[in-house]
Parts: C-alpha cells; structure tokens; sequence
C-alpha cells in the first residue's frame, strides 16, 4: 500500500489511583491521521484540520510526526512519509489528544511497512511523539489508546536505550460500568499541569493511595464495585490540580451525590470524568455534572457511554 488512514479514540489517564500508569479509552472522539509514502526520505505534514489547527508544522515538533522521524531512521527506510492529520480531540482537553495523534500515525505508516512492527514496537515509537506534548514518557494515554480498554503501563528504563521498556496489562472492566466524561471550554497544557507537581509525598499518603490503587484494580479484577468505590480517591495529585479547573469540587460532588463510583480530573485537566454502575445513573450524572460547570459560569459539553473496548485501528 502507498497509502494509509488510521483513527485513534480518545482516552482517560490516571483514571485518580494511577497516575502515569493507568488509563482507557472512551471513544466520543478521536483523532484521524492519514500517512502516504514519499518518494524522498523526509517526514513533511501536508495538511491539519478538523477541531483545532493551532498545531506546529515542524514533525520534529508534532506529536504525530515526532516518532515517525525516529522510526524511519531506527528501520533505515528508503522512502518517507506524508502526514495528513484531521482532529477530533481539542488541545489541552484532558482526553488524550496528543496521544492519539501520536498513535493513529504511527498505526497507519506501519501499514505501509513491508514487514510491520510488533505492538510493543509501535508502543514505543507513539510515546516518542506523546512525550512532546507532556516533556516525559508516560504510556498512561499511549496503551489504551492503541489496544482498548483500562490498561495498566509500567515503565522501565534500560540500559542499551534512550527509550523506556512499556510493560502494558489490560484489566477487566467491570459488568454495567458506564463512564461520564465532562470536557469544560477550557484548555490545560499537559506540561503545565505536571510541573505544579510536588515532587515529594508524606509517607502515610503513598501508603493510602498505595492502598488504593491496589484496591481499585482487584476490584476490577473481582467486579467488586464496592471496593471500586471505596478505592476511587486520588489524595496526591488532584488536590494539586483542582484549583485550575473552575467549579471542580461542584462537579464532583453533584456526581458523587448521584451515587458515582468516583469522579476526579481526567488526564491533566480540565475534563472530569465519573464511573457509575449502570447507563440510567450515568445519563443523570453527566446532566448534574453540567449543570454544576454552569453554575460557575464554565460551558461544557459531556457524554455518558459504556467503556469503549477497541482501541486504534486501520478505517482505510
């Protein structure tokens, strides 16, 4: 093939237990990136459109491009690429936009690939291009975008490369689970949000949230929503991002009230998203949660689905 198009969905990181280790997709937008073969060796971007167009033009810089560059040198290809990329995600929305940049171009070139790489491979070119948008290497947006599901991404470093080695387990979803997913009409640059970071904890507060995250998963595991429910706090990393999302605590308490298993700050910010048990609580969840950004004078938009299971795939 010359040619190939690829859609990546959007995606919840941190998922408040996890932060840069858990993350799933939720397919109520997406990204869509066209990759076509080039007779000269270079990575050029022809076009961007669709939601937002405030995006660099310089593939080194690019999100989408960025690991193409290192792919192309890594395979020693004679050919380059083309990059058409048509988005579906707003920038700095907390919904993995930059990731799903990232994995809906490295999915299509390597289509065109006369032997195409493994998924651990192409996991590993995505976090290249992700890292441009936050300034590290964080798989928590990268793994569920490209395989579906909630994911959990442990990273390692390795002594015989620059890239980290991405250790990915997809955990069960519990039966019924609905996601709320409320994006304000605001924007969060993910680098921002993470260097207010305190880059020390007390040592009773990783004990809890050590707790915590161990108890979400098994629960999981277990489809013990109540275990979920009672393990769905994040106690290091919201309390340091709540303040730049206007009305967050109104939010989450509306949700909460409604009986939500969790509610916290999806991504970076400044979406927020909630899991309830079952499509009925979930639709008037998301109306409260509207409601409550409005009072505090902040336009939103929300939706209320089932946990998408497909990740990143070919529609062309």
């Amino acid at each position: 093939m010359n040619s190939a198009r690829a859609f990546a969905p959007s995606s919840v990181a941190n998922v408040a237990v996890g932060f840069d280790l858990l993350g799933f997709s939720i397919g109520v937008a997406g990204d869509k990136v066209l990759v076509e073969k080039t007779a000269s060796p270079e990575i050029k971007i022809e076009s961007i459109s669709g939601i937002t167009t405030q995006i660099t033009l310089d593939p080194i810089k690019n999100t989408a491009t960025a690991g193409l560059i290192h792919l192309q040198k890594d395979l020693n290809l004679k050919f380059g690429f083309k990059v058409s990329i048509e988005k579906g995600i707003s920038l700095g929305s907390g919904m993995g936009g930059s990731a799903a940049s990232a994995v809906a171009a490295i999915l299509a070139a390597n289509a065109l690939l006369e032997s195409p790489l493994s998924q651990e491979k192409l996991m590993n070119y995505a976090l290249i291009g992700e890292s441009q948008a936050s300034g590290s290497f964080h798989a928590d947006n990268i793994s569920p975008c490209l395989i579906g599901g909630l994911v959990l991404s442990r990273i390692r470093k390795t002594q015989n490369s620059l890239l980290p080695l991405v250790e990915i387990t997809s955990i069960p979803l519990p039966k019924n689970i609905h996601c709320v997913l409320v994006h304000p009409q605001l924007a969060i640059e993910t680098k921002q949000a993470r260097s207010i970071l305190k880059t020390e904890v007390a040592m009773s507060t990783f004990v809890e949230q050590s707790a915590n995250i161990a108890g979400f998963v098994a629960g999981c595991f277990t489809n013990d929503l109540k275990l979920i429910s009672r393990s769905f706090a994040d106690l290091i990393v919201e309390p340091q991002r709540s303040h730049l999302i206007p009305g967050f605590f109104e939010v989450q308490t509306a949700a909460m009230s409604l009986g939500a298993l969790g509610c916290s700050i999806s991504g970076a910010g400044p979406s927020v998203f909630a899991w309830a048990a079952q499509k009925s609580a979930a639709d008037e969840i998301k109306l409260a949660m509207l409601a409550a950004f409005r009072k505090v004078g902040v336009q939103a938009e929300g939706w209320a689905v089932p946990l998408d299971q497909r990740g990143a795939h070919l529609i062309s």
